[in-house]
């Protein structure tokens, strides 16, 4: 079992002084050459209990690094008074006098003089201080260029913008703003000076200019943190900071609320709709039925007729108007949701159907094909490209990315293919057991892979496939068996399972969350809502799909038998 790496800590803060730097008569400022805000980097002894220089009873914070960052925070919320206060009251100042001059000089528009503070302030990167120097130039040189100053802007350009700017593509679009303006307002737009101070703050060193929202960034990191680590992280709601998070199960869907029994035969995919409001199940009954979600429970909307042959699995139109049903090597229909008509059929002379999906505009489908080929075709029928080679297997999953750009199928019994469609580019997912399906997460960057051996492995897709985590547990022995990505932020792997069960384990961490006994066959696919954290989807070869939800939301269902629908009270 394996997660995601975790992220690397954040850097280190060097130890700040409040006596860094000092006003001169004349308005200007020098900086100590020792110590201030720039202190010796040398060992110092571990803080003892008592100490003064820091805070919190593990004895990590600096007191001063503290006390400047809430004051920081203070200001960033308009409470520039108690900002004041805390710098008076605790003596720690937010910024050094030099630092202070040198916001005030930028504000000012004293570009000059700001220059020449800025080599004061005790920066001992001379990279920093020419980039800094070259943004507070190009500043001065686009206020002249605005106020119609052309000689003094190329003076400005020529005599000190280009001695420092190492970038000669940028002198040259400077340049060219003074040739001809007009073209090149988009360069030739002054920004605010407020603006301009906010990114030499991201050049600066947080020692000497403290990031903005740097309060928020570290509690919005200890939150995160903290939601991470937290197996049952499954709520919409804010958390809070007054308390250590901690979710219990009681936020993952593992009680039956409701049982679709409307299929004749056994179930074989079952998928929510982008907005969650609707349920596709195909089955080997022929037939797929489109369910409508509703605040009681789901109820039929449509039972979509016309198959030859078993449907094998459904997928949604990217506007959730429209469904595609594929039946075993066979045909593959397209569907009117709010009328149930079927408005398509996809057919090709001598090979069967046998996958299929959306293009990501909605104007285009793709087919997997019996002779491994993949084929695209325009809505009205007419097949407009076609990869032909060993690009799908006859039982195969399709998929295509948001971007339109890459082409996911198993091309052999152990692969999958990403297959960029422009480019004709290929890379490999390559396992050392049969896969029998796959799912890609919805941002794209991981696939979901189940295999033969009774794993699912989840492959990062980003560059060179990495597989970065295993899930363990569930049975399967003789059929295609399905998981999905599910949960707030996609944070759980649910998959069914030959034994009757539905498993779901922590995506990060791959720990067994829940084992879901109910059906009494094979569970052959799941679908978590998109919409609904608390709303799972399962589909068996007893015939029914089972919806799971919390068990506080288990007494809003009656007990009731109504088109084809059973809706419990917690059983199973």
């Amino acid at each position: 079992m394996g997660g995601v790496d975790d992220e690397e800590p954040a850097l280190k803060r060097m130890k700040v002084s409040s006596k860094g730097l000092v006003n001169l008569s004349n308005g200007s400022s020098s900086v100590e050459p020792v110590g201030g805000y720039f202190a010796d980097s040398m060992a110092r002894p571990l803080p003892s209990e008592g100490d003064e220089q820091v805070v919190g009873s593990k004895g990590v914070i600096k007191r001063e690094e503290f006390v400047r960052i809430i004051a920081k925070a203070l200001y960033s919320l308009g409470y520039r008074k108690s900002g004041a206060r805390l710098e008076e009251e605790s003596g720690i100042p937010l910024h050094s006098p030099g630092v202070n001059l040198f916001m005030q000089q930028v504000l000012d528009g004293n570009w000059d003089e700001s220059v020449a503070t800025l080599h004061k302030i005790g920066l001992t990167d001379e990279n920093i201080v020419r980039s800094a120097s070259c943004l507070i130039l190009e500043q001065k040189f686009f206020e002249l260029l605005n106020g119609e100053k052309v000689m003094e802007a190329l003076k400005t350009l020529r005599e000190e913008i280009a001695p420092l700017c190492s970038y000669s593509s940028r002198i040259r679009e400077l340049s060219s703003c003074l040739v001809s303006p007009s073209p090149k307002q988009d360069i030739v737009k002054v920004r605010s000076r407020s603006k301009l101070l906010e990114e030499l703050q991201k050049l600066l060193p947080p020692t000497v200019m403290i990031p903005e929202k740097r309060l928020e960034h570290l509690v919005e990191q200890a939150l995160t943190l903290q939601r991470e680590a937290c197996p049952f992280h499954n709520s919409l709601e804010k958390m809070s900071l007054y308390s250590d998070h901690h979710c219990g199960k009681d936020l993952i869907p593992s009680r039956t609320v409701q049982i679709l029994e409307t299929h004749d035969d056994e179930v074989w995919f079952v998928q929510f709709s982008h907005n969650g409001q609707y349920l596709a199940s195909a089955s080997n009954d022929q037939t797929a039925i489109i369910w409508e979600v509703g605040v009681t429970g789901l109820s039929v909307k449509h039972r979509l007729s016309g198959h030859q042959k078993p449907i094998s699995s459904v997928s949604w139109s990217p506007n959730d108007e429209e469904l595609l049903t594929c039946g075993v090597e066979e045909s593959i229909r397209r569907w009117d949701v709010s009328t149930g008509k079927c408005l398509q059929i996809y057919e090709k002379a001598g090979a069967g159907l046998v996958s299929c999906t959306w293009f990501p505009s909605g104007k285009h489908i793709l087919s997997g094909l019996s002779d491994k080929s993949i084929c695209m075709w325009e809505l009205d029928g007419k097949e407009v490209e076609s990869w032909k080679g060993q690009k799908s297997l006859k039982i195969s999953d399709l998929d295509i990315t948001d971007d339109g750009e890459e082409i996911l199928s198993i091309c052999k019994t152990n692969t999958v293919l990403l297959f960029n469609r422009e480019t004709k580019d290929e890379r490999y997912i390559e396992e050392h057991q049969t896969i029998t399906s796959f799912s890609l997460s919805k941002d794209n960057k991981f696939l979901l892979v189940n295999l033969l051996n009774q794993e699912i492995h989840l492959w990062n897709i980003e560059g060179d496939p990495k597989l970065v985590g295993k899930y363990k547990g569930h049975r399967r022995a003789r059929f295609v068996i399905r998981s999905c990505f599910g949960g707030l932020k996609q944070a759980f792997i649910a998959s069914g399972s030959e034994d009757s069960q539905v498993y779901i384990w922590h995506r990060s961490s791959g720990e067994p969350i829940e084992a879901l006994p109910g059906h009494s066959g094979a569970v052959n696919c799941v679908s978590w809502n998109p919409a609904n954290p608390h709303m799972l989807a399962s589909a068996s070869d007893d015939r029914t799909i089972r919806i799971w939800g919390l068990n506080s939301l288990n007494r809003k269902y009656q007990n009731a038998h109504s088109n084809g629908v059973h809706y419990c009270n917690g059983g199973t």
